[in-house]
């Protein structure tokens, strides 16, 4: 009797963390294709090698490679991200000026390293959006991190309102700060040390210029070369139109990366980023070629992880809380949580 009690128990708390899981994704999506304008649409699960159209995040990361009997025994990849995909749609489909898509990536990411905040099964609102060449800007940059992080802030307030036995703590503003700034701020700390620091300090910051080496040598992390513009200089004197959203996690003490956004290269950008990272021969790849001879449309875009989300949202302490995936046996003997 006791073990069947025991087992209701622990099946109605996964009920209601679904109940939780479904309520904080429908209206955080909801909420941010209001704010940014974005229609929803499909998304693949794979794309053709070769290509130029999947993502190497970092730059480093390999993808999942198969063939297909069926479609000419292509080399396929299963997506990591859909970054270069939706740059495609948006000027394939005609996408008007401030306008963009959503989709619901389901991804895997096979050289992640597993943590508690890591998984190698990747979920998240990829979305892009069409705007003009003249907003190539940091003005239009924050105006849109701005409205994403309105988006959070208000789905963080929504979920607490219906569910009391959350904590609200995000701050109503986000700091921006860039990452020039933040590495003269703490010299003496790396790269996520300065992230601990300053969202502890602020709530939520949107770290701007991820890609390019700062004033140590050293860059705040690695960007793959061929979606964000993190070599451009803005009117400040500082190199990157791209960012990461951190917000402080309470639930695990630590600061927590949220997003990873920026406006799109132009065909200077690229040519320089590719030049930079010693991948030219990149230029005649179908993607690459495509951007090179102006046929698509600028835009800024990004991923936001769902199940980051959910679990900073809900208080989660590991992402297997809401999200179902793979994890070690030391994993799941290290934390006594309900692991998917």
């Amino acid at each position: 009797m006791e073990t069947e009690i025991k087992v209701k128990k622990a099946f109605d708390q996964r009920l209601q963390t679904e109940v939780m899981l479904r309520d904080v994704k429908t209206i955080f999506k909801s909420k941010l294709s209001q704010m940014l304008n974005l229609h929803e649409v499909s998304a693949p699960l794979f794309v053709k090698s070769n290509t130029g159209i999947n993502d190497d995040l970092n730059g480093i990361e390999k993808s999942v490679i198969f063939t297909a009997k069926s479609i000419e025994f292509e080399s396929l990849e299963i997506v990591q991200s859909l970054a270069k995909w939706k740059r495609l749609k948006l000027s394939e489909w005609k996408v008007p000026e401030n306008q963009g898509i959503v989709v619901e990536m389901k991804a895997l990411r096979p050289s992640e390293d597993i943590s508690p905040i890591h998984s190698i099964y990747v979920d998240q609102w990829d979305w892009e959006k069409h705007i003009k060449s003249e907003n190539r800007n940091l003005e239009y940059l924050k105006f849109t991190v701005a409205n994403i992080y309105k988006s959070i802030y208000e789905t963080q307030k929504e979920i607490c309102s219906k569910y009391s036995e959350l904590d609200f703590f995000l701050p109503s503003e986000i700091t921006f700060i860039h990452s020039e700034e933040l590495q003269a701020l703490y010299p003496q700390l790396n790269s996520k040390q300065r992230e601990f620091e300053i969202s502890k300090q602020f709530g939520a910051v949107f770290i701007i210029g991820i890609g390019h080496k700062l004033a140590d040598g050293k860059e705040h992390d690695l960007r793959a070369p061929d979606y964000d513009d993190w070599s451009s200089f803005t009117k400040s004197g500082f190199r990157g139109l791209n960012g990461d959203i951190i917000v402080w996690n309470p639930a695990i003490n630590s600061s927590f990366e949220i997003s990873s956004m920026g406006v799109r290269v132009d065909k200077k950008a690229l040519i320089y980023q590719l030049e930079y990272t010693k991948t030219s021969k990149r230029k005649d790849l179908f993607f690459h070629s495509k951007l090179l001879s102006g046929q698509l449309s600028s835009s800024i875009g990004g991923g936001i992880g769902q199940s980051r989300l959910a679990m900073l949202i809900l208080q989660k302490k590991h992402i297997g809380e809401v999200q179902a995936s793979l994890w070690s046996k030391e994993v799941e003997n290290q934390y006594s949580i309900d692991l998917l």
